[in-house]
């Protein structure tokens, strides 16, 4: 590094750089019930045969290969495959609405495509629209992974330095990867991202990060590599020489957790929120003294860590609980959770409550938050662990500027910000004003540069009474409660907010020992159902302002979910697509709250 930031160079340089010494683990996967390691030389070898049948396909530099796979080994070396060929990676999520992923390998101009099922084939058949070339991970066929890579192979054979004369037709500064946010509402929008944006942004950020990423230490995988922030830890993890373990699915997490007992991890909060279910969960069921004891442990661990972090008063009585709370349950849970030998979480991609990084302290688990966007390769901020600060998203990386605009909005400038939207001038020019990217999340930066995130711009939204409410706020409140699986504050334009909620119908069957058969759907209209409801909802929100707390909730049968459009891939809310399927629901409990106050 010059001057302490990276020069620039292309993936395939920063790939061959990483992969340069000789290790036999780099990457680890499960297969056939055990676990496969791939070296440095397998991986660059692979990488470097694929890239010579993309070539031999027909493709051009700079032409579009699409990805659309779950986490495994083939994602990653196609997509280095694909920049050693000089080609631009288009990362679509296996989870994609089928009508975004027809308008992502229309927009974006796909020449080939990689897919890692028969099935994932057949569902793109299904669209009815022309597709390219496509090669599927699993078979034995022409059209199969294996087939077209033993061509490459063929090829690099007969001319080893045909890659390199690929690699050559690219720059830093050309585009890469061409990744399609998810958005809430209406197409998703072609992120242009260059070779030094990524590049940059995982070096960067690894200065952050070096202290607790040990070469030869077992690092685990768990968010998908079609959003950004996984894939730029791709690089991180390669350049870190750690043991990189590839979770194939989120549902093996606790299996995958056990088995290889990692020393650091990437995750959401959604991770953590189930987590700590599962451990209430299994206290619940387990009933007795445990069933008292967990709930207990956990709380006062909780207040042990936030007051000595926030710098209040210890009582002894507060000194004494935590002793017991630790040495009974707190010290055993990371065990079983297979996470003893962690060192650190950094949790992204949205806020986590306070009380969650609390919690986990307790048990000996620091989660420290960073931020960024798709739009900025992706990390701008992160926090060191060794000056994690609860509640902020850190300070920016080195190289990265942020400051705050007039109304709040957080803006950030560096080699990190993508080059604009593909074929959308109009949306670059109101995003990027004079070398600053326009975030649209609202924060503040305290006297030590750690940036604190309170709003996003376009969802708060203000009531009849003028008051301004953010969304955000109350449902990281709401979420508090292990009984709240998923929230969404609505009340644009209405006397008060109220919630959707799908509560966690696990928990409250336990807890008010429920019959497991009955559904969701059945739960939704028992009285004793909503009265404890409530009582969560009342507790969680008694500590906002009075125009936030919410006295009225829809509940809904089950989980929002990609598959029945309520969440993007990367899990966000598409607050329109809810709010419309859901407005007479939303009506109704307007309505009837309006006629007992009229009644009252």
């Amino acid at each position: 590094m010059s001057d302490g930031l990276p020069p620039k160079e292309t993936l395939p340089a920063l790939i061959r750089r990483a992969l340069a010494d000789s290790r036999d683990d780099v990457l680890v996967e499960r297969d056939n019930g055990g676990w496969k390691s791939t070296s440095s030389t397998q991986l660059l070898a692979r990488a470097e045969h694929l890239a010579c049948a993309i070539r031999d396909a027909g493709l051009l530099a700079g032409d579009r290969v699409a990805l659309i796979a779950h986490n495994c080994v083939d994602w990653v070396v196609v997509d280095f495959a694909a920049f050693f060929a000089g080609c631009v990676v288009v990362p679509i999520y296996p989870t994609q609405a089928a009508d975004q992923t027809a308008f992502i390998l229309r927009h974006s101009g796909t020449k080939l495509l990689f897919v890692d099922t028969l099935e994932g084939y057949d569902r793109l058949v299904a669209l009815g629209i022309p597709l390219p070339t496509t090669v599927v991970f699993t078979g034995n066929n022409n059209r199969s992974l294996s087939a077209f890579e033993k061509r490459g192979q063929e090829l690099f054979n007969a001319d080893p330095q045909r890659v390199r004369t690929y690699e050559s037709e690219r720059s830093p500064d050309d585009l890469a990867v061409l990744i399609y946010t998810s958005g809430t509402t209406g197409n998703p929008k072609g992120v242009m991202l260059t070779h030094d944006n990524l590049a940059y942004d995982s070096q960067a950020t690894l200065v952050y990060a070096v202290d607790v990423l040990d070469p030869g230490n077992t690092v685990l995988s768990v968010l998908p590599f079609s959003h950004i922030y996984e894939h730029t830890m791709i690089y991180i993890y390669l350049l870190s020489r750690v043991r990189y373990v590839i979770s194939h699915d989120p549902n093996e997490l606790l299996r995958d957790l056990l088995d290889t007992r990692p020393y650091f991890l990437t995750a959401v909060p959604r991770i953590f929120d189930r987590v700590l279910a599962g451990v209430m969960g299994n206290a619940l069921k387990a009933g007795g003294l445990q069933a008292q004891l967990v709930p207990w442990a956990l709380r006062s661990g909780r207040e042990y860590m936030r007051a000595q972090n926030r710098g209040t008063p210890i009582s002894f009585g507060m000194r004494l609980a935590f002793f017991f709370a630790s040495s009974l349950v707190l010290s055993k849970i990371p065990a079983r959770l297979g996470l003893d030998r962690i060192i650190g979480i950094t949790s992204g991609s949205a806020k986590l409550h306070d009380d969650i990084s609390f919690t986990f302290l307790a048990m000996g688990i620091p989660i420290s938050q960073g931020y960024g966007l798709t739009e900025t390769s992706p990390v701008i901020t992160t926090n060191p662990l060794e000056k994690n600060r609860v509640g902020t998203v850190g300070y920016a990386i080195p190289g990265v500027e942020i400051k705050i605009a007039a109304d709040g909005e957080i803006l950030a400038r560096g080699r990190n910000v993508m080059i604009g939207y593909y074929r959308d001038e109009e949306a670059t020019n109101a995003a990027i004003i004079d070398g600053w990217f326009h975030t649209g999340d609202i924060g503040e930066i305290d006297a030590d540069g750690y940036l604190r995130i309170t709003d996003r711009k376009k969802e708060v939204f203000k009531t009849s009474t003028g008051k301004f409410v953010s969304p955000a706020r109350v449902e990281s409140a709401l979420k508090r409660s292990v009984f709240i699986a998923q929230a969404m504050v609505v009340g644009d334009g209405r006397a008060f907010p109220i919630a959707l909620i799908c509560p966690n119908w696990d928990l409250v069957r336990v807890e008010l020992a429920l019959d497991a058969g009955l559904s969701g759907a059945d739960l939704i209209h028992r009285d004793d159902v909503n009265a404890f409801l409530h009582e969560q909802v009342k507790r969680r929100t008694s500590d906002l302002a009075s125009f936030e707390q919410i006295r009225h909730f829809v509940l809904i049968p089950t989980e929002f979910s990609v598959e029945s459009g309520e969440l993007s891939p990367s899990m966000k809310i598409k607050r329109r697509v809810v709010e419309d399927r859901y407005a007479s629901q939303i009506d109704a409990v307007y309505d009837h709250a309006s006629q007992t106050a009229l009644r009252g």
